[in-house]
């Protein structure tokens, strides 16, 4: 079974998002979307669903904005989709060695940087 990023990531990184959880689907975008799109759609939402009126709904859509607006995070939640790569994904963890891909493992240290 494939994995999306949220999976990968720590629950430190990953925030209120759960494994499976698509930051694309929380904002309403499309795979392709730009920087300006990914900022656009998260203050849309904002005003959709202000913090003092759904605290949790916020957190989410804060959460899944922190992952998308970052390139590097935003590419390591398209490489990891499911629509993206998942027998890639399968075959490379079979190659390298499942451990490899179970927790934060090296993604996390290309997360890190800044």
């Amino acid at each position: 079974m494939a994995r999306t990023a949220e999976s990968v990531l720590s629950r430190e990184r990953r925030g209120t998002l759960a494994p499976g959880d698509d930051p694309r689907e929380i904002l309403e975008l499309e795979p392709n979307a730009t920087d300006e799109d990914i900022r656009a759609a998260y203050l849309q939402k904002v005003k959709e669903h202000p913090p003092e009126r759904s605290p949790e709904a916020f957190e989410r859509i804060r959460d899944a904005y922190e992952l998308l607006r970052d390139p590097r995070r935003r590419a390591l939640c398209f490489l990891l989709s499911v629509d993206a790569m998942g027998p890639l994904v399968s075959l490379v963890a079979d190659r390298v060695g499942k451990r490899q891909f179970v927790g934060p493992g090296p993604w996390l240290d290309v997360l890190r940087e800044k």
